[in-house]
């Protein structure tokens, strides 16, 4: 077994384009996220195949101490068993399949020993177990010249502080760790024999350098490890098999397999959002707003990261680990009358004097502090159930907000906004909050895979099916027009909540 990439070179690739046929012109995707994995096909124009598709949810396992984490191995299995369910729902279609392609979860990593073996459990973006050591590297770094070389930040959402927390506190196993790899990567490892990084996943590792397109050598030298304990990175390209795996099904030795993509990439790929006027804004557990440019000279301001989806294509965004995460908690804790949603809409926006930092799990863009805590202010005897689930759903939008105006700011084109996720889709309500606290209509996305989509239309481009990924259009739905009075209201709102930003960071401090 290799750790080391062998690519297809470029004429196998052409003489693979040239005798590609429309019988073998369909692509099997699979996303692998944070609690759920979906293997689907799609066809040649970018449509998902119906009734074909195995998914597999999942929780991870949690840590009072801040832990998230997952069973790389069980992790694997159940990827496999979905592919192989896949295969046998095509029949004697599954010859069809002429490109696997595959969208994980960014800033996640597990560590293999020399023979290719997981030793570690796969560490999740949600494992905060390393605030000091992101504290440490603030200190020890200049986090502005780190966000200009990398676009990420010294937070424990990346993985310089995961790994320098692993390698202290679990020093003996970390010495067994031969490569650390995304799920991807370790996927392709023990499936074709070999692996790579691609340019998408190691953008969102905070490791990666976007002038010299490889790791970042101070950051590596900075959390004590060696470039040569990360995969080679290659941009969006296929590789041989050198050592399948018997799990491999036999329908798929002939396909090409394509590195793993970042799963923001891909959805903003597979909604549509892949122009510098149209901004990707998705709700599901978290809150997260990108724009894809190909500009290189586009710079993000300090607040906002940059990722990328191959050489050509970066995105520009930020995020909040709080999205409908917080529904979920409210709904949870409070009683909740069975007419709530016809009752907060029977509110005026910002009616109920309340102001919130929802930050119940820290706070990611624009300030990227980890321990900032949630708070709220200006509760009173009257004050209901469907008070604060009205108010916690505003300050989701808001610290949105925020994120939006930066992103104008770094991207002055941006003009439409299209929105994803299903915190969002399942509430109209939410989404016309998010249009009014913008003060800019939003349409939704009605491509119910955008992630495992846009992770097929990469490979449809790459193999010559499709000349470009924009030449298959994403399904758009309704459009919410902002109430400009409800905007202005909002706006008073907002500068509220940044007043007890600062009161909050200040009383810590």
């Amino acid at each position: 077994m290799s750790l080391w990439i062998k690519p297809i070179d470029c004429v196998t690739l052409k003489l693979f384009e040239r005798g590609l046929k429309m019988e073998r012109s369909w692509v099997l995707s699979a996303d692998i996220g944070t609690s759920s994995l979906r293997v689907l096909v799609f066809n040649e124009q970018g449509q998902m195949l119906p009734n074909i598709g195995v998914q597999v949810n999942y929780e991870p396992q949690t840590t009072q101490d801040g832990g998230a984490f997952l069973d790389a191995n069980w992790l694997l299995q159940k990827t496999v068993e979905a592919i192989n369910g896949v295969v046998e729902q095509l029949g004697a279609n599954a010859n069809r399949i002429a490109a696997v392609a595959l969208c994980t979860l960014w800033h996640s990593v597990l560590g293999v020993d020399k023979n290719g073996d997981a030793v570690t459990p796969f560490l999740l973006w949600a494992d905060s177990r390393c605030v000091k050591e992101a504290n440490e590297l603030k200190r020890k770094m200049d986090e502005r010249s780190y966000h200009e070389r990398t676009g990420c930040f010294l937070h424990p959402n990346f993985l310089p502080p995961k790994l320098l927390w692993f390698r202290r506190n679990f020093h003996d196993i970390a010495k067994r760790v031969f490569r650390w790899l995304s799920f991807g990567e370790y996927l392709h490892l023990k499936l074709l024999g070999t692996t790579a990084c691609s340019i998408s996943m190691a953008s969102g590792t905070g490791l990666f350098n976007h002038e010299t397109n490889n790791w970042d050598d101070e950051t590596v030298e900075a959390i004590g490890i060696s470039s040569e304990q990360l995969s080679p990175i290659i941009n969006f390209e296929p590789f041989q098999i050198t050592c399948p795996s018997p799990l491999v099904p036999r329908s798929l030795l002939s396909a090409l397999w394509f590195p793993a993509l970042g799963d923001g990439a891909c959805n903003n790929i597979g909604s549509g959002a892949i122009t510098p006027d149209i901004v990707a804004l998705m709700v599901g557990t978290t809150s997260v707003m990108r724009v894809m440019v190909t500009d290189a000279n586009v710079k993000p301001p300090f607040g906002l990261w940059r990722y990328r989806a191959d050489k050509n294509r970066h995105l520009i965004g930020g995020a909040q680990s709080n999205g409908g995460i917080v529904f979920q908690w409210l709904t949870e804790v409070l009683k909740l009358p069975d007419d709530w949603e016809k009752q907060i809409l029977a509110m005026q926006p910002n009616e109920h004097g309340l102001t919130i930092l929802p930050f119940l799990l820290g706070e990611r863009s624009p300030e990227w502090d980890a321990s900032v805590l949630s708070a709220v202010i200006g509760v009173r005897l009257h004050h209901t159930p469907i008070h604060l689930l009205r108010a916690f759903m505003e300050a989701v939008a808001l610290r949105m907000t925020v994120i939006h105006n930066l992103v104008k700011q770094a991207v002055p084109t941006v003009r439409c906004i299209i929105a994803s996720g299903g915190a969002l889709v399942r509430s109209r309500l939410w989404t016309q909050i998010f249009a009014d606290a913008f003060g800019q209509p939003i349409t939704l996305c009605l491509e119910p895979e955008a992630s495992a989509r846009g992770a097929a239309l990469m490979a449809l481009e790459a193999i010559g099916v499709l000349s470009d990924i924009s030449k298959a259009h994403a399904s758009w739905g309704e459009t919410f027009e902002p109430n400009l009075q409800n905007h202005e209201r909002y706006q008073e709102a907002l500068q509220r909540q940044r007043k007890l930003y600062e009161i909050v960071k200040h009383w810590r401090d």
